[in-house]
Formats: C-alpha cells, structure tokens, sequence
C-alpha cells in the first residue's frame, strides 16, 4: 500500500488533483496518463500543490490542465479541463494568439490589468487580468507547454475607475464652485488641488506639490500654519468670519483681504485624519463696507456724546493727572506759601500733601539749598517760567531727594511740576566713582609696566653686587673682622635693596608666583607667633577664624608677606598701642557690589579682613594708597611700596582688595581671594645641611647669561662651590658645547637675552639632551616660564639677585633629584 502512495500521480490532494487522475486523458493529444512524460508529471504536480492560480497548457492543441486557485477564473466552462485553448477561450483566441505564439517562440510575456473580454458565463465581460505567458520545456529543453500564471483584477480596476470618474466629477464642481477651494495633505499641510478662485485668491502662483509654509510664507506669522497644525491634530474642524490675511499680489505689493472659511479634517478608512479641506469666500467688499457702516455709526454717535463727554472727561482727568500722576504738583502763592499739594508729595518724600498747605516751601527745602531755592522762586515771579533746575528737598525720614521743577507763572500763583531725579543723580554719582576707578586702575597698570622693567634692570646689577659680596665674605671669614664687617654692611644693604625690587615686582604683578591649595585658617593660625613678635608687647593680637574655611589658590609664601606687611603697617599706625584683628570668613560678592567695583567678577571668594585701632585715613589719603611710592610716613620710614605690594599681588591672584577706614576709627583691610576645590598642601621640612650642598668637580654646569657680569658670577660662585663650569654668552654657543661635553649635568640659563630667551635655549638643547636638567634664573619674567603671574609646570627657577647659599641649595637639589 506504501508503495501505491508513492507512486500516486498527481501527488496532491485537492479538488483539481483528484479531477486530473480521473480524466480519460486518452481522448486527448496527451495520451493517457499513465504514458506523460517525466517533465509534464514534474510540471503538473508542482502547479496543483501551488495556492496561486496557475494553469498549463501543453502540447501543440493546448492542452489546459489547471489547479484549484484557477478553476474559479473558469466560469461556468467545467469542461475546460482537457480542452485546447482555442476552445475554451475561443471568443479570446485571436486577441491571445500573438502573446502565445511568443511563449512558444520562448519568451514569457507579463502583463498588469489587460482587459480580456472572456465568455466565462455565456457572454463576452469585461474582464481584468494580471497574468505572466511562460514557455515550458522538456528534457531537451523544447518549449512544450505554456504555464499561464494569472489573478483577476476586475474589480481593483473597476474600483480605481469609479475613483477615477468620482474625482473628476468632483474635481469639476469645485471648479465650477463660486467659493475658493483647496485640499492641503499630510502634517505638513502640502496642497494637492486648488480650484481656479483658490488660485486667483493667492496671486495665481505655483503651489500644487509645495507646503504652505513655502508656497504661502506670508502667512506663517499670521498664525494660520498654527491653526492647520491644530486641526490636523485635533481632527475638529475650525471656522472663521471675516478673517484678516494680509496676501502677496504678482506686483510684490502686499495686499489685506477679509475671507469667511472653514478648515474641515478628512479622514482615512481608519479615522486618522491625512488631509484638510479648506473652502471659503472672498468677502473684503462685503466687510469693508459694513466696517465703513459701523465707522459712520460711531462717528455720529461719538459727535453726538462729545460735548458732554469733553467736558466730564477733561475735568476728571485733570483731576486723574493731579491725583495719580507720579510727579509732584504743586500751586504756590507768590509769597512761597503752599497753595495745593498733589498726592505724589507723599510718595516722593513720605509726607502728608495737608501737612504742606499753608506752609512756606523753605520749611521743606534741604538746608544747603535753600538760599538757591528762593533765588529760583524770584526768578519765577519775574520771568514766569523755569525750566528743569533741581534742588534738594527734605524726606520725612531726613534724607535729601533731589526734585527737578519746570514751572509757569499765571496772575498771582506759580504752577510747578516735579519730578523725583534722585535714582538718575546716584547713577551718575555711581558713574563718576566707576571711572575713577578705571583711570586708577589704569595709572596702575601703566606705572607697574614701568616699575617691572626698571626692577628687571637692577636685578641683574644686584646679582653681582650680592654675589661678588657673598663670595669676597666667604674668602675673607673670620680672619679679619673689620673688612668682614664692611662686607656684611655692604651685602645687608643689597639684600635690603633686593627686597625692595621684589616689591616693585609684587606691584607691578610680574613677580613668579607658586600658588597652592591653602587653608587661611591654618596658615593664619601658624603665624600668629611672628606677628606677635613683629607687633610689640603694646599690640594685642586678636584671630577671628571662620569655622570650616573655604580653600583658596595663592602662593602661600607671598600672603604670609601680604599679612606681615600689613601687620606692621598697623603696629605703625598705633604708636601707643592697641589691638589687630585678623578674621577669616567666606564671602559671597553679588552683582551689586560688583557693579560698583570694576574688573571684580561675582562668585564665591575666601576674605581676610586685617583691622587695626590706629589713626585711620583720611579720604585724600584712602584714595592714594595703592599709589607706589605714596607714603604718609617721615623720610627714611617707609617706601611708599607696602600697600602697592598688596594690590599687586592680590590682583595677581585673581582677588580683590578693599579698605576702609576713617580718622581716628581706625582702618580695615579686605582681601578677597578666590575661592578653589583644592586640598591643603603639606610643606616639607629642609633638612639639608650645609656641607650637603657643596658640589664635585665631577659635576659639569653650562652657565648661560648675556650679561658678562652676572655670568662670571655664576661661574665663580659654583666653581666656588665645588663644581666644574663651562660658560656661553648665548644660544648658539651653548648649543655648540651641549654637542661637544655629553658630561654636563645642569644647564644653567637667564631667561631674559637677546638672541633667543632661555625657555627657547632649553627646548633646543633638550632636543640634544632629552635628559638635561635647566634651573633657570631671571629677574624679570616676560612670560617666558611665568605666565599669569604662575610658573609653568616643571619649571625650577630661582630669582636674581640670588645669595650663594640659595644657589647652592637649589642646584644640589637639582642634582640630586632622580
């Protein structure tokens, strides 16, 4: 039985099949089935298992062999089955033949929505197919068959003609439509048909196909891209009357018209809406007359009531202006007594309008000016009119308000009108005060750019005062005590005049800082020892520290000299004692004290506050005491570079610096510095001793200085300090012997030469000797290794004029370090 279902031909199971192997086949040109070839079996079994309709017509008649998803197409021809196709479609035959003949030649033809008039139920139809006429070939590859592989689209294409009528119907009445007509599809409002009002309406332009945005774009402003949006959204329909819409016309002229429209949504099968209908009238004439009706009316109706109303109006608003007007008016009697008092006296200088009446002006007027006041009341008697002269007058709370007056002059009274100027007068005050502090800024700028050169200069002149000093004391030591006392005068002098270009450099904010993360509290409490020391047994020294400081970014080294320095500024201003205040906080300055103080941005700022109980300053002196070189103290006492110093440095480090102070209360200075996120930094300890300093003649040094003085100091100093040195007086040079001596341990460098600076001089040589160390020297940065006030990352530097022992220490530091 297994074997007889196997061999079971066709091998499918559905209607057709079973029609297949029950057909007498030997009554056709096929012969009987038993008898078909491999290829028609392998053909025939692979179009009856297929759910496509599909039917195969083999040999020279045609023979039709078709499946289940076909034999509906038949009609009623059930016996299509076995019959050539010029029988079952003879009423086809003629108009198939050609599409046949092609197949048969080898060619499959496919064709979408042809019409063929099929008798299928005794008639010709009109009837629509898609079908694809493909040649069927044997084992030797004859084409013996044509496969007709086909889906009825009848009624698709009767549907899409129906459309197709219905649109041009349509399409006709809105053309011959009276209203504008318009279809804009998708969210993008894109237009798809206007009719010929539609178009008129708009300027004839070209806008199928286009946005409205693009084909319209006068009206985005005017809100109706919104209103399309908000239809397209919602799915409910918007109506407007006598709308304005302001139209490009073709001659670039934009012209107003009203229209009555409606915006209808059109919905797809499912609901969503796809598209907007928008259909409306062109009523401008219609409007503008009516609105030229409605203007007449009012105008008649506005004649009619003016007269009454005039007179009511003009009452009250006077009365209105006098009441609620913010300034002040007044009527005064020829003698300056009040007459009437408008309600704004009171706003502007918190008194009762009825407390003035009857009272003389001068009783009100700020004591100053009052003399200049009366001198204006008899010019208004006189002249009859004044125009804008201020005066002061006395608020209730005894504060000034300055009050601008314009008046006129009528029989024996004097109308005045005032207004409150007082917010513009502070301005301008507040005006006045920022530009001096501009031009003091400036002349500071302009005087520390001078300073920083002039120190830079003499610098170099101190290094080999000092050096020379320091290395004729070492020679000379303790065998001859009266020239070693002329030595140490002559170096202590140097030292003391070093010091003071420091300060020029501190002022002039060129000298290189060191910043770290400080903890003002700490560094405040570490000092209280030396200031103690520094301030007398008279001065009781007083620290007020914040709880849980901020942390600033500053060279600590330089503000502990700030400290310092103002501590005995104020040990000097209380020559009989008293106390010093140093407090520590953090602060917040808003934008209302930067306002008044230029170049200070706002933000968050750590605040030392340094107050003394000494003499105080006067305003002239306040004002001078950044100036360099201004000092109030005897010839001999002072520099005149303390407070300058201060400011140099503070400004330096990003902060700001303000004092207060008054005479005989004493004075307070206030440093800002800005605040950072940074951790305390630990200083370490300096163990070294002095004979760990000294250095081996193994040890090879390039001193590198265009100036022959301060070279051959260098080079004595460290020869002096037990090292071999070679010298050059510029790049080129110590380049040349970099290649010549592999040996040389340190470059030593000025910064500041003429034919390349020693940042250029080391990169160069590091090129050479990636390996080199370069300790660089300089009195007077330039930005080379500085920049900011802040020395570049890396760098080791040591300042001019430098003493044996710093050299000393800083290069076997160097030297030592792996």
């Amino acid at each position: 039985m297994s074997s007889e279902v196997s061999n079971l031909f066709p091998s499918s199971h559905g209607m057709m099949a079973e029609k297949v192997r029950r057909f007498d086949w030997g009554t056709t040109s096929l012969g009987p089935i038993e008898r078909w070839p491999a290829s028609l079996r392998i053909v025939v079994d692979l179009m009856l298992s297929s759910a496509f309709p599909k039917c195969l017509f083999w040999g020279p008649d045609l023979i039709a062999i078709y499946n289940d998803a076909y034999h509906p197409l038949t009609g009623n021809k059930p016996d299509s089955l076995g019959e050539p196709y010029r029988v079952t479609w003879a009423e086809v035959w003629q108009d198939m033949l050609p599409i046949i003949d092609k197949a048969w030649a080898g060619e499959a033809t496919f064709i979408e929505d042809h019409m063929i008039p099929v008798a299928r139920y005794g008639v010709p139809e009109e009837a629509y197919f898609t079908f694809c006429y493909s040649p069927v070939r044997d084992e030797t590859g004859a084409v013996v068959g044509i496969m007709d592989t086909v889906v009825e689209t009848t009624s698709k294409v009767t549907t899409e003609k129906n459309l197709k009528s219905e649109r041009e119907a349509l399409m006709r009445l809105f053309e011959q439509a009276p209203t504008f007509m318009t279809v804009l599809r998708g969210p993008d409002h894109v237009f798809e048909y206007a009719n010929s009002p539609y178009l008129s309406l708009v300027g004839n332009r070209d806008i199928i196909g286009k946005p409205l945005a693009m084909a319209l774009p006068e009206v985005v402003e005017q809100g109706f891209v919104d209103l399309l949006h908000t239809v397209y959204k919602t799915g409910e329909a918007f109506t407007a009357y006598a709308a304005p819409v302001s139209l490009i016309q073709p001659d670039g002229t934009v012209e107003e018209r009203f229209l009555d429209f409606v915006y209808q949504p059109i919905r797809d099968a499912d609901g969503t809406v796809s598209a907007i209908f928008v259909e409306g009238a062109d009523v401008t004439p219609r409007h503008l007359a009516e609105q030229a009706l409605q203007d007449r009316d009012d105008r008649l109706r506005e004649l009619n009531e003016s007269l009454e109303r005039q007179v009511a109006d003009r009452s009250a608003e006077l009365d209105r202006i006098f009441r609620k007007s913010r300034d002040v008016q007044i009527v005064v009697g020829l003698d300056g007594v009040f007459l009437n008092v408008s309600p704004a006296w009171e706003t502007i200088l918190g008194r009762k309008p009825s407390e003035a009446i009857g009272r003389h002006f001068s009783e009100f007027i700020w004591p100053e000016d009052a003399a200049h006041s009366q001198a204006n009341l008899d010019q208004a008697i006189m002249r009859g009119d004044l125009t804008d002269y201020e005066t002061r007058y006395t608020h209730a709370d005894g504060s000034p308000r300055w009050i601008s007056w314009r008046t006129t002059t009528e029989g024996d009274r004097i109308y005045a009108y005032g207004r409150d100027v007082t917010h513009e007068k502070r301005q301008a005050e507040a005006l006045q005060h920022t530009e001096e502090q501009l031009r003091q800024a400036q002349k500071m700028e302009a005087v520390g750019q001078l300073t920083g050169g002039i120190a830079h200069d003499f610098n170099n002149m101190l290094a080999v005062i000092m050096g020379s000093m320091d290395l004729l004391g070492r020679r000379i030591g303790d065998g001859d005590p009266r020239a070693k006392r002329f030595v140490d005068a002559a170096l202590e002098a140097a030292k003391r005049a070093a010091n003071l270009t420091q300060r020029l450099l501190a002022f002039s904010r060129q000298q290189p800082l060191r910043p770290e993360s400080i903890n003002v509290n700490a560094l405040v409490a570490n000092m209280s020892d030396l200031l103690r020391h520094s301030l007398g047994a008279d001065i009781r020294l007083e620290t007020v520290l914040t709880g849980g400081p901020w942390q600033t970014h500053a060279d600590p080294n330089q503000l502990e000299n700030v400290i310092l320095n103002l501590g005995v500024n104020a040990r000097d201003a209380m020559p009989d004692g008293g106390r010093l205040t140093i407090e520590t906080q953090n602060a917040h300055l808003d934008d209302r004290y930067v306002a008044a103080h230029i170049g200070v941005p706002a933000g968050q700022y750590v605040l030392i506050a340094i107050t003394d109980t000494g003499e105080g300053m006067t305003q002239d002196v306040l004002a001078k005491a950044f100036d360099p070189f201004f000092t109030t103290k005897a010839v001999g006492k002072g520099t005149g570079l303390g407070l300058s110093q201060v400011y140099g440095f503070v400004k330096q480090s990003g902060g700001h610096v303000k004092i207060y102070s008054e005479p005989g209360e004493g004075t307070t200075v206030k440093i800002y510095l800005p605040r950072t996120l940074g951790k305390d930094v630990e200083a370490e300890e300096d163990v070294t001793n002095a004979t760990a300093l000294m250095g081996e003649n193994r040890e090879v040094i390039l001193v590198v200085d265009d100036e022959p003085a301060v070279r051959q100091l260098s080079v004595d100093a460290l020869t002096e300090l037990g090292y071999r040195v070679l010298e050059a007086e510029g790049a080129a040079s110590a380049l040349a012997l970099i290649n010549l001596h592999p040996e040389i341990a340190l470059l030593f460098t000025d910064i500041v030469m003429p034919e390349a600076n020693g940042r250029k001089l080391s990169d160069a040589a590091r090129l050479i000797r990636p390996d080199l160390k370069v300790l660089y020297t300089t009195g007077y940065t330039r930005n080379a290794v500085v920049h900011n006030g802040v020395v570049d990352a890396g760098v080791e530097l040591i300042g001019k004029p430098f003493s044996i022992d710093q050299l000393a220490a800083k290069v076997r530091e160097m030297l030592d370090r792996v």
